[in-house]
């Protein structure tokens, strides 16, 4: 796939337009799960707001009383045309697509088409904790397969463990985090058509976790799993939820590749009424008419991932950071700090700065943090002298 370049005239930067006195009159998750006088530098909502394209769709359709059920491919042609226009990808069937409620509960739908109760699902440790989570929940057994040294796919090992899987039978998948959370790796279109051909050498079935796809920086090119040879029998999940804060209006997108079209066919009508229409309305306007604004943002992250970089080097010179590809997140690697297994404790206890532990992401988790970025430049400033104070 090839870099589409981003325009970012007209628009400002999204993290540089609310206050701190503003964002804590909000009452979501990041805001409200530690006292005031911790700086939340955790979970995936970033500190924008909302792209006034979305605002205008929402309001609109409340003002009509638009509340009722989703129907209709909207959300799906608004994708096409995104994907199109961004990735040079022009092979998203829009007949090949389904609405479900966001993209965790589609992977668990994904993952009961094409396994059963006890087969091992692969994952690249370390990986956003719900992989686990809902893995587990759903009856099947993870199969961790660590990244390699460079936070990449170990395409060797990837193969010893589809190997293995096969080798005890039942029917394995690869739940694929692509970009990947939390290093913000971004894989080649070399690396995913060499996981596809494993996949198809191995009989694993491949589930694509693509949220993050909106959010490559500039300069760097996605590549769609389902674009790539041998990805035929792949599914993937998309959504503008990360890519335009849109979390709490829920709607996702399943996509199958054309060796898949029907075991997609297969998922329950009642899945399709778990999204919410709110959701649809808001996420199709992102796509469609919201580009612009998330130019200005990806800008916004990039200039913050080069001060993250001074910053710890600066604050903190003793902890490991590779700047991330994509996503808003930042993986530290603490473990030279001298604080254990857990470093987010004692940033949280003696610095007041809330982020994420490593530890629930697997192998390879203990001793690091995930840090959100997605901050105006003076929090993200004030949060690492906060991390530097918790080890004085």
């Amino acid at each position: 796939m090839t870099s589409i370049p981003h325009d970012t005239a007209g628009e400002p930067d999204p993290l540089r337009v609310l206050g701190l006195d503003q964002l804590r009159r909000r009452t979501s998750m990041k805001w409200r799960t530690y006292p005031e006088d911790v700086l939340p530098l955790w979970v995936a909502e970033m500190d924008v707001p909302l792209a006034e394209p979305v605002v205008r769709a929402v309001t609109d359709a409340l003002a009509l009383g638009d509340t009722g059920y989703p129907a209709g491919t909207a959300y799906a042609d608004a994708l096409a045309a995104f994907a199109g226009k961004r990735w040079d990808w022009h092979g998203l069937a829009v007949e090949r697509t389904a609405i479900v409620p966001d993209v965790m509960l589609g992977v668990v739908e994904m993952l009961k088409l094409v396994t059963s109760p006890g087969d091992p699902v692969v994952v690249n440790s370390p990986v956003y904790p719900p992989f686990y989570q809902f893995v587990t929940h759903l009856d099947r057994r993870v199969v961790e397969c660590p990244l390699g040294a460079d936070a990449r796919i170990d395409l060797g090992a990837l193969e010893d463990t589809f190997r293995a899987a096969a080798a005890g039978g039942g029917r394995a998948a690869f739940l694929l985090c692509s970009p990947h959370n939390p290093t913000g790796t971004v894989h080649t279109a070399a690396e995913l058509a060499a996981v596809a051909a494993l996949a198809e050498r191995y009989g694993v079935r491949v589930v694509a976790d693509e949220i993050h796809a909106p959010l490559v920086a500039p300069g760097v090119p996605f590549t769609p799993y389902l674009s790539v040879p041998g990805a035929e029998r792949g599914l993937s999940l998309m959504s503008a939820s990360k890519g335009w804060n849109l979390a709490g209006l829920k709607a996702a997108l399943a996509l199958a590749g054309p060796g898949a079209a029907a075991d997609l066919a297969r998922l329950p009508e009642e899945v399709s009424h778990g999204p919410s229409h709110l959701g649809v309305i808001a996420h199709t306007a992102a796509l469609r008419d919201g580009t612009g604004w998330l130019d200005a943002l990806l800008a916004g992250l990039d200039t913050n991932r080069r001060l993250l970089t001074g910053l710890l080097a600066r604050h903190l010179p003793a902890v490991r950071h590779r700047p991330a590809q994509a996503t808003y997140l930042a993986w530290l690697d603490c473990r030279a700090l001298g604080l254990g297994d857990d470093p987010a404790a004692a940033f949280l206890d003696r610095g007041r700065v809330a982020l994420n532990s490593g530890l629930p992401f697997g192998t390879g988790g203990a001793g690091h943090v995930r840090l959100n970025l997605a901050a105006s430049p003076e929090v993200l400033e004030e949060g690492v002298r906060r991390m530097a104070a918790a080890i004085r």
